[in-house]
């Protein structure tokens, strides 16, 4: 069961089916794979004690997946 006890609760958002267009998607870059927020153009702060779990949610629940930067351009 998963609840607000372990952590995960504050991160349940992001293994939702996807939006069109996605706001979150799994990010593999420089060596990492980050949870970003493309709405926001940063990478989500998931603890890495959680990030594993929050990233197979995320897969299982069809977030987008990419080793491509997936934000827009800063400046």
């Amino acid at each position: 069961m998963t609840g607000p006890a372990d952590g995960l609760g504050a991160w349940a958002h992001l293994w939702r089916a996807p939006e069109e267009p996605p706001r979150w998607v799994v990010w593999t870059g420089a060596g990492e794979t980050l949870v970003f927020d493309v709405e926001l153009n940063v990478p989500a702060p998931v603890e890495d004690a959680l990030l594993p779990e929050v990233l197979r949610r995320m897969r299982a629940a069809g977030a987008p997946e990419s080793d491509a930067y997936p934000g827009r351009a800063c400046g």
